[in-house]
C-alpha cells in the first residue's frame, strides 16, 4: 500500500495502489501522514520525496471505498474525512523543515493533485496530468487545493480552473507554474533522484528557513517579512553549513553541506 526507504538522505516513499491508481482510503491516507511526520523528524533525512506506483501518482479519494454508503442513499460525512485525513497531512507536508518533492509519474487529481501541490517541488514525467474534477460530483476542491491554486495562480485564473475542471497535460501544467519541471518518461527516476539528491545535499537548515520564509511572506508585511528574514539569518549564520559554506568559497572549491 505504500514503501518508505531512506537513502543518502533522502526519504522516498511511494504510494502503492496501483490497482486503484494509488486513490486514497483510510488506511493509505493514514500511512501517508505517519511516513511525512516520520521523515520530517528523522534528523538523518534531509530531503522527502513522494511518488507514486503504476501510472498514477494519486487519483484522489477512493470513491469505490464509499460506494456502499451512497447507494443506500447516505452522504458520507465529507467534512470529517478532511478533518481527520487529509488537513492534518496537507499541514504536516507544509511545516517539514526539509523540502519535499512530489514526484508525478502520471495522473494527479482530486486530493491527489492537492497534495502534490503542497509538496515544495513537482517535477512531473511526461505522462503526468493535474485536475481537480470536484465540481464534476457537486463537490468543491479540498485539501488545500483552493489556497494554493489561488496564491499560485492568482484568484481569477484559479477560480476559472476550478469551476471548469479541465485535465492539465504536464505541459499545461508547467505553462501555468503549477509544476517546476516536465522531463521525458523515461528520464523520469533520474531526474527525479538527481534533484532530491542535490537538495538532500544542500545547507538543510538555511534550506528549512527559507520554506518557512516564503511561506509567511504571502501574508506579511514588509516590515514583518524584514524582521522575519533576520531572525532567521541569525540562525542559519550559527550553523556550521554557513560556515563551511563560506569556507569553500573561499578556497575556491565545492561546499560539503552536512545538514549541521
Amino acid at each position: 500500500m505504500l514503501d518508505y526507504s531512506v537513502e543518502d538522505g533522502v526519504a522516498r516513499i511511494v504510494l502503492n495502489r496501483p490497482q486503484v491508481l494509488n486513490a486514497f482510503n483510510d488506511e493509505l491516507g493514514s500511512l501517508l501522514r505517519d511516513r511525512v511526520a516520520e521523515a520530517a523528524a528523522d534528523s538523518e533525512t534531509r530531503c522527502i520525496v513522494i511518488t507514486g506506483a503504476g501510472r498514477a501518482f494519486s487519483a484522489g479519494e477512493d470513491l469505490a471505498a464509499l460506494a456502499e454508503s451512497y447507494e443506500a442513499g447516505r452522504v458520507p460525512d465529507l467534512g470529517q474525512i478532511l478533518t481527520q485525513r487529509y488537513n492534518p497531512l496537507i499541514k504536516e507536508l507544509r511545516a517539514a523543515p526539509k523540502p519535499v518533492v512530489a514526484g508525478l509519474n502520471g495522473v494527479a487529481a482530486g486530493a491527489g493533485a492537492s497534495v502534490a501541490l503542497a509538496c515544495d517541488f513537482r517535477v512531473a514525467s511526461e505522462r503526468a496530468s493535474l485536475s481537480f474534477p470536484f465540481a464534476g460530483v457537486g463537490l468543491v476542491p479540498d485539501s488545500g487545493a483552493t489556497w494554493f491554486l489561488a496564491r499560485m495562480l492568482g484568484p481569477a485564473r484559479a477560480l476559472e480552473l476550478a469551476l471548469s475542471s479541465p485535465a492539465l497535460s504536464s505541459a499545461d501544467a508547467l505553462e501555468l507554474g503549477l509544476v517546476n519541471e516536465v522531463v521525458p518518461a523515461d528520464e523520469f527516476e533520474a531526474r527525479l533522484h538527481a534533484v532530491a539528491a542535490g537538495l538532500a545535499h544542500g545547507p538543510t537548515t538555511a534550506l528549512a528557513l527559507t520554506k518557512g520564509l516564503i511561506e509567511a511572506a504571502v501574508s506579511h508585511t514588509l516590515d514583518q517579512q524584514l524582521e522575519a528574514e533576520a531572525l532567521a539569518q541569525g540562525v542559519a549564520g550559527a550553523t556550521q553549513d554557513h560556515l563551511e559554506g563560506v569556507r569553500a568559497f573561499l578556497s575556491k572549491r565545492a561546499p560539503e553541506f552536512r545538514g549541521r
